[in-house]
């Protein structure tokens, strides 16, 4: 028995929409809720169904959830033995048959009459995801202060961190089309609250089209979410999920060039973040650079001294961009990526043996004035190293 034990109940054929309402210890809410999208779902013109995400519940959830199954066609139940939102909603979106699947919370804060302009554009192939948002400038939210200000808060804060052009990560209420489900949630590493954010900034990142819906949303007073631990671990998702995607080595240009989006350049790494990265290990392989080679200049002349101290910064530049900057794991051609570097090194060796030997021709022999003149010309080869790096070295191919 896995981790994830399951119960379908009962078999169905395949549907247009499967909506998914994820639970834990929700038996005072959930009937009149699944009752309620049941309602919603039959003044739409497709087939529906509505699945149960039991996750974990120790109350009378589970057993209330079978009896709605047994009673109804059109529902279903999933039993999860861990406790998690997003483990749910991978568990059900990859093995559901449906066309296009849903989410959303049973307390059913967002008004259902947003439903149908949530999933039509999904059906009719303009658009991969669909969201409901409470900051759209239309949308209508009643809430508290408290809870206004931690919202917007928190989606000004993965606007600004990952760069986002969507507006509203964390409303329970989403759409998103099979096809599009099976190819993004592999990658998306959250199991709880941070799932909904993780997957619209991978899915943008693929070039995908998220449609918005602003919607009449009111808050339920009797949320049970920990704010103070659903933030910190918000934060912590923020910051890999930033790694990730700075390092490149999510292959989200695979995802792009599967589903037909953008470019077969989506996602395999931003030019402005690698540019970033990249300086920031130049620094640090310049600072060592400049301290190998006073080190070893007491011991040996000027040109053997550059010699092994670029030697040694090449070496470890190679690997630190390989796997930082162009998010390069594993050992599979680590031993080509390190000739290849020591060929660039080579370029370099001769670029800094010239401006050296420009040096001493003109008399100068002070070692502070040899560094400036050997960092200078490090700097002027480091713009060849970073595109040989990006275009040879490290270049993903098809």
């Amino acid at each position: 028995m896995t981790a994830l034990e399951t119960a379908y109940e009962p078999a169905l054929a395949t549907v247009t929409l499967d909506v998914v309402i994820p639970v834990h210890n929700e038996e005072a809410d959930l009937e009149a809720s699944v009752e309620r999208v049941r309602a919603q779902l039959a003044r739409l013109p497709w087939s529906a169904r509505v699945t149960i995400a039991d996750n974990a519940s120790t109350d009378g959830t589970a057993v209330l959830a079978r009896r709605l199954a047994h009673r109804h066609d059109d529902v279903r139940v999933v039993h999860l033995a861990e406790k998690g939102r997003g483990r749910a909603l991978k568990k059900v979106w990859t093995e559901s048959d449906a066309e296009v699947l849903v989410y959303m919370d049973v307390d059913l804060s967002t008004d259902l009459k947003a439903l149908l302009p949530l999933v039509a554009p999904l059906l009719s192939g303009h658009s991969d995801l669909a969201i409901g948002s409470r900051l759209r400038h239309d949308a209508r939210v009643v809430r508290g202060p408290k809870r206004e200000v931690i919202s917007r808060g928190y989606n000004l804060l993965v606007r600004g961190t990952l760069r986002t052009r969507f507006s509203d990560a964390q409303c329970g209420f989403k759409a998103i089309r099979r096809d599009v489900a099976r190819a993004v949630l592999p990658l998306v590493e959250d199991d709880a609250w941070f799932f909904d954010t993780e997957l619209l900034v991978l899915a943008e990142r693929a070039g995908l089209r998220i449609h918005e819906v602003p919607v009449d949303w009111v808050d339920d007073p009797d949320s049970r979410v920990d704010l103070a631990r659903t933030a910190y671990d918000d934060v912590r998702g923020i910051l890999r999920l930033g790694r990730s995607l700075l390092t490149g080595r999510l292959p989200l240009a695979e995802v792009s060039e599967r589903l037909g989006r953008a470019s077969a350049d989506a996602g395999a790494g931003r030019l402005g973040l690698q540019v970033a990265l990249f300086a920031l290990v130049g620094v640090a392989s310049t600072v060592a650079y400049a301290a190998l080679f006073l080190l070893l200049r007491g011991w040996t002349g000027a040109q053997s001294a550059n010699l092994l101290a670029l030697l040694l910064t090449a070496v470890g530049n190679t690997a630190a961009n390989r796997r930082l900057t162009f998010g390069v794991r594993g050992r599979r051609h680590a031993l080509r990526h390190q000739v290849q570097g020591l060929l660039v090194f080579g370029v370099g060796l001769a670029v800094t043996s010239t401006a050296i030997a420009a040096l001493h021709a003109t008399g100068t022999t002070h070692r502070a004035v040899e560094v400036v003149v050997l960092t200078a010309a490090n700097l002027a080869v480091t713009v060849m190293r970073f595109v040989t790096m990006r275009t040879w070295m490290f270049a993903r191919r098809r």
